[in-house]
């Protein structure tokens, strides 16, 4: 892609507000289709678009989000961009598989924080499952975004640039009081090495994926694991879907509901009717 047009798609691209994130992912699926192809986008249409998106299913054997991800980002290049029509709308999007996420039982979480002796480390993992963090906002927390008045956490442009609050546990402030006073962070909750930037997401994984392992887990254990785990314990201890979907921050009801079918609790209530 010319310099020209990639200037371009990243003006349009910060004009509509997408993640820097989003914006090097896009660049970078457009840029791959480009050299796919060996020709300019300006040359290149439905065709090869069909092409490239089913070179990726059946030869790279590329995963959904993959798929995805270049589908969407062509349709904002040859729509926003050049102004030209998505012509592409004939070709099928990859239907999501439906997966059901990996939960720890309150067992396995605490035998993950009992691992986990350095204290930032320990306030990061106990923060993130007690609020249903993502990795993410708990990096960018600051420390003005904990309430201990009111017992919660503000979440400040969380996923789609959506500001919300969630539950300050009582059990995590007492953590959390002792890591402030040994640490004294001042604006940043968790700071990085680099004075005046917070820690990485990449850092705090690092931290989870060592915890799992000394922990002895068989089971994958990430930073998204406890955050299905914070969803599936609230819902087996009977909060209602709806305050779930608000505490996690869910645009739709539809991908909280995906926790009633990993809650373990209502299936222990349902009788097989071998039993009766």
């Amino acid at each position: 892609m010319e310099k020209t047009r990639r200037r371009l798609m990243i003006e349009d691209m910060q004009l509509r507000g997408l993640s820097p994130h989003t914006q090097a992912a896009y660049l970078m699926r457009v840029t791959l289709f480009a050299r796919f192809c060996n020709k300019h986008p300006d040359h290149l249409g439905e065709k090869e678009i069909r092409e490239y998106l089913l070179h990726l299913v059946n030869e790279q054997h590329a995963s959904y989000g993959v798929v995805t991800q270049t589908y969407y980002a062509l349709r904002f290049l040859y729509r926003i961009t050049m102004k030209r029509p998505w012509e592409v709308e004939k070709i099928p999007c990859m239907k999501k598989p439906e997966r059901l996420p990996v939960i720890l039982d309150k067992e396995e979480v605490r035998r993950i924080f009992a691992a986990t002796a350095n204290l930032k480390h320990r306030t990061m993992l106990m923060l993130a499952y007690s609020a249903g963090l993502r990795v993410s906002e708990v990096a960018r927390l600051k420390t003005s975004d904990i309430d201990t008045t009111h017992m919660t956490v503000r979440v400040q442009q969380g996923k789609g640039k959506k500001d919300r609050y969630t539950i300050l546990s009582k059990v995590a402030l007492e953590t959390l009081i002792a890591y402030l006073r040994r640490y004294r962070p001042t604006a940043w909750l968790f700071p990085s090495v680099i004075p005046g930037r917070p820690i990485t997401a990449g850092s705090i994984m690092l931290v989870i994926r060592a915890a799992r392992r000394r922990s002895g887990l068989t089971k994958p254990a990430t930073m998204h694991c406890l955050r299905h785990a914070f969803a599936t314990h609230l819902i087996e201890e009977g909060t209602d879907l709806h305050r779930v979907q608000l505490l996690l921050g869910h645009k739709s009801p539809r991908t909280t509901a995906l926790y009633l079918h990993v809650s373990r609790k209502n299936l222990s209530e349902i009788i097989s009717p071998l039993d009766t």
